[in-house]
């Protein structure tokens, strides 16, 4: 994936798409590009997060392990595409955080990495766009947590 083309992913993203094109460059050289097969984890229940990951390519399910008594198992909280963001908010606040969820591949998937505590500088240093990320990021975890409520009514 060359640049242009990781610019584009991230214009397309629900997390990025409303920046500007410098700001979109900006964060682009941030990225490292990673491709998983199918089957494969991104992350799992438990890691310690440091990204944020941007599907470029692919669906990824993000599950969690539940145990509650006599119902156990895992459940999808939500099937992720193309422009999709997931992984390691906290990292954002600059605090070290375990992953609540695992992440994984349902078909070969490309994701943009992008380290947390990086982003975060750039936000530091722009409070604008500091500010669109934190405003769409709270937009973002709301339906996040809503998907997962869902999930868990069908235990």
């Amino acid at each position: 994936m060359n640049r242009k083309e990781m610019e584009y992913a991230l214009e397309s993203c629900e997390f990025f798409g409303m920046l500007g094109k410098d700001e979109i460059s900006e964060i682009a050289g941030l990225c490292q590009v990673i491709t998983y097969r199918s089957c494969e984890y991104v992350f799992q229940q438990g890691d310690h997060g440091e990204h944020l990951y941007i599907i470029a390519q692919g669906r990824i399910n993000l599950e969690r392990s539940m145990d509650l008594g006599k119902r156990k198992g895992n459940i999808v909280i939500e099937a992720l595409g193309k422009g999709r963001v997931l992984g390691c908010w906290s990292t954002l606040l600059d605090i070290p955080h375990t992953l609540m969820s695992s992440a994984i591949c349902q078909t070969p998937t490309t994701v943009l990495a992008i380290k947390g505590s990086d982003l975060r500088r750039i936000m530091i240093g722009n409070t604008e766009l500091g500010f669109k990320l934190m405003e769409k990021l709270c937009f973002l975890l709301r339906d996040r947590i809503q998907a997962a409520y869902g999930a868990m009514e069908k235990i």
